[in-house]
């Protein structure tokens, strides 16, 4: 009692062990069985015995001996056919013998038809037996499995060799060509030519355009021949003739850089306006105009001046107003016709260079043409509500400024009786001048003021005279001008300006046979001028009375500044002024005439203040 069993180490050591080869065992058994159970079979390798590779090894050696012996089968085979791949004039003849391609061939030959495929959907056949069709062997499809290398067949598994043979099949060119030319798609009239991308015409509010190219269904005979014989050679089934472009093409495609600079170029020009004003009215130039003065070729576009002229003739001819016969109501009451010189008139030639100059431009623009003279008024007369009227048949002439008169006055005008008589028309006056001295064929007469308005006929003060009005003029007369009282005179001068209107008229039923005494010479320094009377004639019909000459005076603008010498004026008669001026005027073309702010200067006969 009291003493412990002790337990043998190497027992429990033992113990342990088959502890431990039971679980391992177990494991084992466990493992095996899950192999077994999964479909795994396999020899459970007994512990510490190698591995043997000689099942793998024999695999593997029977496998190459079975590839050798492929491999050399196809090197045999190939000795006597066409290696892989091999493609003879497009048919694939891969392991074919010769004779086997010849057989194909022939057969292909027997019966070959050619389809054309053509634009729209249409379709031509070519029979073989149309182009005598037949083949022809020499040898080289032979020479071609001679000259290959049978053991390197496995190169040629992805893409093998090509050849092209023009030995193995012939036919009849001359009949391909006549074969051809029976097909419908050759028939001249049936065929539309294709037609190059160009500009359009001008279109209204549009300008130019590119009209695109048309394709057409033109073939090229050459090409088509050519690809007809490709494809014999190849026996092809079917060719499509626009895949391989047989078709005749447009030169001139719509996206040409050039077509394209070309149509930028007019539409520079067309699209732009000149819009002309006459007063309330306006006129516009556009491109439906304009289109029809370009020329030029591509984008090298000009103007036609000539067209050009033509059309700012045309305005001219619309819109001038110089020289055509206008209605004048008088200060009689009496509506009558007039004409002359004054009058809006377009400098023709001036225009026609400025109005190409703002088309090259390109920028639209709103302006008056160019005048070579200018009146007082676009809307309703021309004339204006400021202007000078002068009654020759009255000698008697009233002065309006806008609207309102402010002078009356009797006057002297040419001579009658020796054919020196005054002209009636509308002229604008030329320019006004203080202290002229008016020559003659044989006299010389200095005046205060001198006023020009139809060439060498004119206003003046005449300081020789002592009565005005009446009948003086038909014995008593001027060589043409306006002889007035010194205070008519004065007045007239201080409201008159270049370009006025001067109208001058015969009214019969006005003649007036008595004269006013109005002294025609300058009055003394402390002498006052007489009063004007500025009431119009009370009648509408009636002769103004004879007082009339009385002379009403405005305020005055700033005079011109004295002359340092009295310039002189070269008189000629009537017969020798108004009609040679008024004629030559006239068709003096847009560098002659008068208006506001116009200066003329003396030419021909007549003559001006410092002429001598």
């Amino acid at each position: 009692m009291g003493v412990k069993e002790q337990k043998n180490p190497r027992s429990r050591s033992r113990t342990s062990v088959r502890k431990r080869g039971k679980a391992t065992g177990k494991r084992g058994q466990d493992t095996f069985q899950q192999g077994h159970a999964g479909g795994a079979s396999f020899r459970e390798r007994e512990p510490g015995k190698p591995f043997s590779w000689k099942p793998a090894v024999g695999i593997f050696m029977a496998l190459a001996v079975a590839a050798s012996g492929f491999y050399m089968y196809k090197v045999v085979s190939f000795q006597k056919a066409y290696l892989p791949h091999t493609v003879i004039n497009g048919m694939d003849v891969t392991g074919k013998t010769a004779d086997e391609v010849k057989e194909l061939i022939a057969a292909g030959v027997k019966d070959y038809e050619l389809s054309l495929l053509l634009r729209g959907n249409g379709r031509e056949t070519i029979k073989g037996t149309d182009i005598g069709l037949y083949t022809v062997f020499d040898g080289s499809l032979e020479e071609i499995i001679r000259q290959q290398n049978p053991y390197a067949w496995p190169r040629y598994l992805l893409k093998g060799p090509s050849y092209e043979l023009k030995t193995m099949i012939s036919f009849d060119e001359e009949g391909l060509s006549k074969t051809l030319s029976k097909l419908d798609c050759f028939d001249s009239s049936l065929a539309e030519a294709p037609r190059d991308a160009c500009l359009s015409d001008y279109i209204s509010g549009q300008g130019y355009t590119i009209v695109p190219e048309t394709e057409g269904n033109q073939l090229d005979e050459a090409k088509v021949k050519e690809a007809v014989s490709r494809g014999v050679m190849k026996l092809a089934p079917e060719l499509d003739l626009e895949v391989l472009g047989c078709y005749r093409t447009a030169a001139i495609r719509a996206d040409n850089p050039a077509l394209a600079a070309a149509r930028d170029a007019r539409n520079g020009y067309v699209n732009m306006t000149v819009t002309y004003i006459f007063g309330n009215k306006t006129q516009v130039l556009d491109g439906e105009r304009i289109h029809q003065w370009l020329v030029g070729n591509g984008d090298t576009v000009t103007l036609n001046g000539e067209m050009i002229a033509d059309y700012v003739k045309e305005l001219a001819r619309e819109y001038n107003t110089a020289y055509t016969t206008r209605s004048f109501k008088t200060s009689y009451g009496n509506t009558i016709e007039v004409s002359g010189f004054y009058g809006w008139r377009i400098n023709q030639a001036a225009e026609v260079q400025e109005l190409i100059r703002i088309l090259e431009s390109g920028e639209s623009v709103t302006r008056e043409p160019i005048y070579s003279q200018t009146a007082a008024s676009r809307d309703g007369p021309d004339y204006g509500n400021t202007y000078a009227e002068v009654n020759l048949t009255a000698q008697h002439m009233f002065v309006y400024k806008e609207g309102e008169l402010i002078l009356e006055s009797d006057f002297v005008s040419g001579n009658a009786s020796k054919g020196y008589t005054t002209p009636p028309g509308l002229f604008g006056l030329t320019y006004k001048q203080r202290d002229a001295v008016l020559k003659g064929e044989n006299y010389r007469s200095p005046v205060k003021f001198w006023m020009p308005f139809n060439g060498g006929i004119g206003f003046h003060d005449a300081s020789w005279r002592s009565s005005f009005g009446g009948s003086i003029y038909k014995n008593n007369g001027s060589h043409g001008c306006i002889n007035l009282p010194y205070a008519a005179a004065k007045t007239l001068f201080e409201n008159v300006y270049a370009g006025m209107p001067v109208i001058c008229y015969n009214l019969p039923g006005t003649e007036n046979s008595k004269s006013s005494q109005e002294s025609g010479k300058a009055p003394a320094a402390s002498t006052a001028a007489p009063a004007a009377s500025t009431a119009a004639p009370a009648a509408p019909t009636a002769a103004p009375a004879a007082s009339a000459a009385a002379v009403s005076s405005p305020v005055p603008p700033p005079a011109s500044p004295p002359a340092q010498t009295q310039p002189e004026v070269f008189i000629q008669p009537v017969d020798k002024t108004t009609a040679a001026y008024e004629k030559e005027n006239q068709t003096a073309g847009t560098t002659a005439g008068y208006g506001p702010g116009f200066t003329a200067s003396a030419s021909g006969e007549e003559a001006g203040p410092g002429v001598q």
